[in-house]
């Protein structure tokens, strides 16, 4: 029997191009090119890994988007997955986290069995790092976070993983089915390949939407969210910096007092 992984992806926009409407305070998302997310990104290059060692594991990539979001899965299949599934209605459109992680449980479900569950640690446009804690909350999961590195037995049950903590990491056993999130440390995504793009077109992608996967629609989209966006704005640059020169460190702490004194800091 395979082994089968689910990896919960996003597409995000861009952030190194894009901007914020100074007068309206939202995003500007047109012309912005939308992006497979970081730590999405880490997290389907473990999966890969694993189908590398065990080649008899079979990988899902499921999201949630708009139709374009389609892209998105031919990169990850194109990369090495297996079947992709996109969660596509106007139903769900403006979810926030909470709302997300139930539409993506009820997606989770219809795909049926499997053994691993892998997110990215957060998404680039939002970096709450909720939805995959909430999804394994919901579908009665253990789970670890901030995962940054892995393995697994040759039983395909035991797991070690390393999880990152700010002032070091500890190490967690446990077993599958489990939920796991990514981040950047865990290892370097490779990249699609001329085959695997020709390969990716013969692959399935199956589009749900919100009837499909037998969501309750009282608990997705916008007006079911309970978090909403105040204001969103581009912070005011900071002023240029000075730097002081001198021969000594005598000269530049005598500068230094100077200016501080000048300006009245002390």
């Amino acid at each position: 029997m395979a082994f089968k992984i689910i990896v919960c992806a996003k597409q995000v926009p861009d952030t190194n191009v894009i901007k914020i409407n100074p007068k309206t305070g939202t995003l500007i998302r047109d012309g912005v090119p939308s992006i497979l997310n970081h730590d999405d990104a880490n997290a389907l290059e473990e999966a890969l890994k694993i189908k590398d060692q065990y080649p008899d594991t079979h990988i899902t990539v499921v999201t949630m988007g708009p139709p374009q979001a389609k892209d998105l899965l031919l990169e990850c299949l194109a990369m090495g997955a297996d079947e992709g599934v996109l969660v596509s209605d106007r139903a769900v459109g403006g979810s926030d986290t909470w709302a997300t992680s139930n539409t993506l449980e009820a997606a989770i479900r219809k795909i049926g069995e499997y053994d691993l569950v892998f997110a990215g640690r957060q998404a680039i446009d939002g970096d709450t790092a909720q939805v995959g804690p909430q999804i394994a909350e919901k579908l009665h999961l253990p789970q670890v976070t901030y995962v940054e590195k892995f393995s697994i037995d040759k039983n395909l049950k035991d797991i070690t993983v390393q999880r990152q903590l700010e002032d070091g990491y500890e190490t967690i056993k446990l077993k599958t089915p489990c939920m796991l999130t990514a981040i950047k440390e865990l290892n370097t995504p490779r990249y699609m390949t001329i085959s695997g793009i020709f390969t990716a077109q013969k692959k399935p992608i199956h589009v749900w939407n919100a009837k499909d996967i037998g969501v309750d629609l009282t608990t997705v989209g916008l007006e079911a969210s309970p978090t909403n966006v105040f204001r969103s704005f581009t912070p005011a640059p900071k002023g240029k910096g000075i730097v002081l020169e001198g021969d000594t460190e005598a000269e530049v702490s005598k500068k230094l007092l100077v200016n501080l004194k000048a300006k009245h800091v002390i």
